[in-house]
């Protein structure tokens, strides 16, 4: 077997095990993807579509890529869409915009962030979807999990099944036992474009701190993924209903 052979066997062999073990995807279920056009949304979707329609479950998938009018984060709707039409995945685009003026409270990540969940949730509902999978992998969850630990004094962190209290819908993070390592090689290996801007405000946040932070902590304690993922399921964190 070669390394890349081994690669995709890992990352797929860890995709339906968190599908599984934390049960976010059952028989006739209608999953809206958020399609960003970054590494995770595009291994995400693949993975997604490779078994749609394929005993011992049916589901079906669309995708959705919004576009910021005002912020230069961009990929190439072209690529997306042809990338989507080999998944046999239909690609809904929309386009919003946000003024960062009219709330000063909150950051520029935060409103580009509600405006584009908004619509969103918005199109899953028009459609019928019932669960919306997003493109978080497992340093996602944990970073997220110390930035709230060190930050707010809370140990929580982006569940990997969310039932939404006010809509019926579901949010699930199927990638959330994969490692960005393993899917930025994986991207790499198939050829995924890269987007052709990334966002202006990228390392404006803690989350790229945080993230400098975890890594030299796993070249002092390598075991320290695993201890945090085992606490995080001890603690129940992983599914909120």
């Amino acid at each position: 077997m070669t390394e890349e052979e081994r690669l995709e066997k890992r990352l797929v062999t860890r995709f339906w095990k968190a599908v599984g073990q934390y049960r976010l995807i059952e028989d006739g279920d209608n999953i809206l993807v958020g399609l960003s056009g970054g590494k995770d949304s595009l291994f995400l979707l693949e993975m997604l579509a490779r078994r749609m329609n394929t005993p011992p479950k049916h589901y079906r998938v669309a995708a959705l890529h919004v576009r910021m009018d005002n912020i230069s984060y961009e990929t190439d709707t072209k690529y997306l869409e042809r990338f989507c039409a080999s998944l046999g995945v239909t690609l809904y685009v929309r386009t919003t915009s946000f003024d960062a003026s009219t709330d000063t409270r909150k950051s520029p990540c935060f409103l580009c962030s509600w405006y584009r969940r908004k619509i969103l949730f918005n199109l899953a509902q028009e459609l019928g979807c019932n669960k919306i999978a997003l493109g978080h992998h497992q340093d996602d969850i944990i970073h997220t999990t110390l930035m709230n630990t060190f930050f707010t004094g809370n140990f929580s962190t982006m569940p990997a099944r969310l039932q939404m209290r006010k809509m019926p819908l579901t949010l699930i993070r199927p990638l959330c036992m994969e490692t960005e390592d393993d899917i930025r090689q994986y991207a790499t290996l198939k050829g995924y474009q890269k987007q052709i801007k990334l966002c202006p405000y990228e390392k404006d946040s803690h989350r790229d701190e945080i993230s400098r932070l975890f890594e030299e902590i796993v070249k002092v304690s390598p075991e320290a993924r695993q201890s945090i993922w085992k606490a995080l399921n001890n603690a129940g964190k992983i599914i909120e209903e």
